[in-house]
């Protein structure tokens, strides 16, 4: 008889230390490599077919494939990383030598305004301008900073000249770009090769597409309030020129020089967030960048904008991309919102990755869920017996969890928090309406999903046209407690299967769309790029909410209803305690109490 999976050896301190010794634990659509101590995982080739020789997966000739393709690509970033390293010292030393010398070019010119010789030129000078302006547009007309832009550029040819040109880069290997059918694997293949980048490369990121749109309207904000704190001349002026031994009005023009440098590169902010905020480089490490990308989409303006901006900086820029999509990148926007950005983006996809179909039409979340024996943690319909196996589970839990529940906050994004309603060490408890009835969005369900391994979720109705909202934000919330690997304990007014079958009233819109916290001081900033997407700040395009329907929206059931089957299947939820960041960390703290209790031991012995 199969051994059926329950919670408590989900929380069982000794059940769990056995789980971890084991090298894999990995079901048919995620890796788990439970072998946290291991210096180096083995490549996604070798993980994939050691997991058909288990038994673990089904052998499929387009998912080897891909894992072939990332094999390869996992061997060529070895190399790729140390001529990194060689490009970053070079780097690093130009924009050194760089600097050293533009602060020059800057003294040279301040110091001729402290002896009055330039403003003696512009004098002699002023009545034949005087005279030529007359001629032309009155002088409101004329774009302010064009003397400044002027200095600008030539200073920054004088540098090029003195100093060259930037080093160029290495030539990056190709990235890949996946994109098939729901549960094909796509993410599974993708993790595994992520998980094998560590100790291979030091600058890596992963992030889903609902967790990348809120970090980069947030790394947004974070520059644009930056840029508003320096507008007065006091905060701006830098200690290299308040230590000149010049008069204040020259050192008021170094300053209105520096300001306006940083205000040239600010104009194109998305560049700006790619180079401080995604390739998050910390100091005195050099080497390759791999984003890791799941679920890119093109659901509105912003994310073409934002990711055509992104996307295009990080690769021409050395960045590897590994990416997975449910379309191919062509097939992206199909309504043709900001085309020109659009094409742009897609031909530098095509130029920096590798395009390929994972062409299966099974969905492997779904078959393995058919061996499973039970589906213990989603109840069903909303009646007394269901009711009351989900009352007995909720109770079983918290007492597994030896604690008090009380109500909680969690951090949010812009300084905002979320009650938690019930918690207890790990554990949460909500009501569908409180979680998906009000104005709340992806970064709400991304702090309760980092803060809680187990959520509870109860009275969840079948969604329908009347409570599309509210349906949008049930499959983003199911996303990213998938995401973050949580385990979850649903009541619901019907089957998994018949949740989005919705009612006569008409058939739900896309629930991939992006939320964003309009509430929120950042929101300024997605407005600032529908801006410069030409799009009217008086609402989307008309195009968008057909945009937002038929296929678009399939993908979206299809992919919540996977996910949900797959959340209750023995192997994902023998992942959490591994996977989700709440044992990370305490794995982290572990292993650094571990680490400080060794080093005092051996400085005693010694």
């Amino acid at each position: 008889m199969r051994r059926i999976f329950s919670m408590s050896s989900l929380l069982n301190k000794g059940s769990i230390q056995r789980r971890v010794s084991k090298k894999y634990l990995i079901n048919a659509i995620r890796p788990y490599s439970e072998d946290l101590s291991s210096p180096k995982s083995p490549g996604p080739l070798l993980q994939y077919r050691k997991l058909v020789e288990q038994g673990r997966l089904q052998h499929d000739p387009y998912q080897e494939r891909v894992a072939l393709a990332l094999e390869n690509l996992l061997g060529r970033l070895e190399q790729y990383e140390k001529e990194m390293e060689d490009y970053h010292i070079k780097l690093a030393e130009w924009e050194k030598n760089r600097e050293t010398e533009r602060r020059k070019l800057l003294m040279e010119e301040a110091e001729l305004n402290h002896r009055g010789d330039l403003w003696t030129s512009v004098n002699k000078r002023k009545s034949e301008l005087l005279e030529r302006w007359s001629f032309r547009r009155k002088s409101e007309d004329i774009e302010p900073g064009v003397g400044k832009w002027v200095s600008y550029l030539n200073r920054e040819k004088k540098l090029d000249s003195l100093i060259g040109r930037r080093p160029t880069a290495p030539p990056a290997p190709k990235g890949l770009y996946i994109y098939g059918n729901v549960g094909s694997g796509k993410t599974m293949l993708m993790d595994m090769f992520y998980s094998a980048t560590e100790g291979i490369v030091k600058h890596r990121q992963r992030f889903h597409f609902h967790e990348a749109m809120l970090k980069i309207n947030e790394a947004m904000h974070k520059l644009w309030k930056n840029q508003v704190e320096e507008k007065s001349i006091q905060s701006s002026i830098s200690s290299w020129i308040m230590n000149l031994s010049f008069d204040m009005k020259a050192k008021e023009w170094l300053a209105a020089e520096e300001r306006y440098k940083q205000e040239v590169q600010m104009k194109n902010i998305l560049p700006a967030v790619a180079d401080k905020f995604l390739v998050d480089r910390q100091a005195g490490e050099r080497g390759a960048s791999i984003l890791c990308f799941d679920e890119i989409q093109a659901v509105d303006v912003f994310a073409i904008v934002a990711l055509s901006g992104i996307v295009s900086r990080l690769l021409s820029t050395g960045t590897v991309l590994v990416s997975t999509s449910n379309r191919a990148p062509k097939d992206l926007n199909q309504d043709g919102m900001q085309r020109e950005i659009f094409l742009k983006f897609v031909n530098k996809l095509e130029k920096h990755c590798e395009i390929i179909l994972v062409g299966s039409e099974i969905d492997y979340r779904r078959q393995i869920a058919q061996r499973s024996v039970y589906k213990v943690h989603y109840f069903w319909p909303l009646d007394g017996t269901a009711l009351k196996e989900f009352e007995k589970m909720w109770c079983q839990v918290i007492n597994q969890a030896e604690g008090e529940v009380t109500s909680s906050t969690v951090p949010v994004m812009f300084g905002r928090t979320l009650e938690v309603p019930q918690s207890c060490n790990g554990v949460a408890r909500f009501t569908f309406d409180y979680l998906c009835g009000r104005p709340v969005g992806a970064a709400d369900y991304i702090a309760v999903a980092k803060s809680h391994h187990t959520v509870f979720i109860s009275d969840i109705p079948v969604m329908s046209m009347r409570i599309r909202d509210k349906a949008r934000r049930f499959i983003t919330l199911i996303d990213e407690l998938y995401n973050h690997h949580c385990c979850l304990f649903c009541s619901a007014a019907t089957s998994i299967d018949d949740l989005f079958q919705g009612t006569e009233e008409g058939t739900l819109f896309d629930l991939e769309s992006f939320q964003f916290e309009t509430e929120t001081e950042g929101a300024k900033l997605r407005r600032d790029v529908l801006a410069e997407g030409s799009v009217s700040l008086g609402g989307a395009p008309a195009g968008i909410t057909s945009m937002l329907s038929g296929q678009e929206e399939m993908f979206a059931f299809r992919r919540a209803v996977s996910r949900l089957i797959e959340m209750q299947t023995p192997l994902y939820l023998e992942g959490v305690r591994s996977l989700h960041p709440y044992f990370q960390r305490k794995h982290q703290s572990f292993k650094n109490c571990s680490y400080s209790a060794s080093t005092v031991h051996h400085q005693v012995s010694h």
